[in-house]
């Protein structure tokens, strides 16, 4: 009797088991579909993927523009702010080009180096630019990214999504894959060796 209440604990405690190392599975599946469709076309579609020095030339706060966000179509998703402008030497090729924060920048404004979130406080907006546009001024030198292909004459501060954010974005689904495969596997062998010990 208490044999019988063992072996179906035992089955109990496999079926559970066997079903977490199926759902690991299959939400490491889901991440990795949700990464591939997400964040994998922005790393490779963009073409800034080479690092140098760059040195600030000028680093100018014009007057307030409009946000022209295309995908924008109701009146408050547009609001005004101030236009910095960071116009760096680029030393791998000697050109003066303008900089822009990220990849992201370039495509909301290409007039301005930096695109604040929406804010409803004007003041916090102003104070941040500046912020920003005196630590330029401070840091004369700082590493940025350019386009060795030459399709884009702009240079970026930094990545959306460097290779090694990339990785890191992988390595959490890749993580639970192998648990969750490791556990299968040694129920399975846990159930084996069940077997052949009933057998023998």
């Amino acid at each position: 009797m208490l044999g019988k209440k063992l072996v179906t604990a035992q089955k109990r405690g496999e079926t559970r088991a066997l079903c977490l190392g199926l759902g690991m599975v299959t939400c490491s599946m889901m991440m990795y579909f949700f990464i591939g469709i997400t964040i994998v076309p922005f790393y490779t579609k963009s073409v800034w993927t080479t690092e140098t020095v760059c040195k600030v030339l000028k680093a100018n706060i014009m007057d307030k523009v409009v946000c022209p966000n295309s995908e924008a179509t109701e009146d408050e998703d547009i609001f005004p702010y101030p236009c910095l402008q960071v116009w760096v030497n680029l030393t791998a090729s000697g050109q003066e080009v303008l900089l822009y924060q990220t990849e992201d920048t370039l495509e909301r404004n290409p007039k301005c180096s930096y695109v604040p979130d929406k804010s409803e406080n004007s003041k916090e907006v102003k104070a941040r630019i500046e912020t920003i546009a005196s630590n330029f001024k401070k840091y004369q030198t700082f590493p940025c990214y350019y386009d060795p292909g030459g399709t884009q004459t702009s240079v970026i501060l930094s990545r959306l999504y460097p290779p090694k954010g990339l990785l890191f974005a992988f390595l959490w689904p890749t993580l639970m894959f192998t648990g969750g495969c490791l556990i299968i596997v040694l129920v399975k062998i846990s159930q084996y060796v069940s077997v052949l010990s009933a057998w023998q």
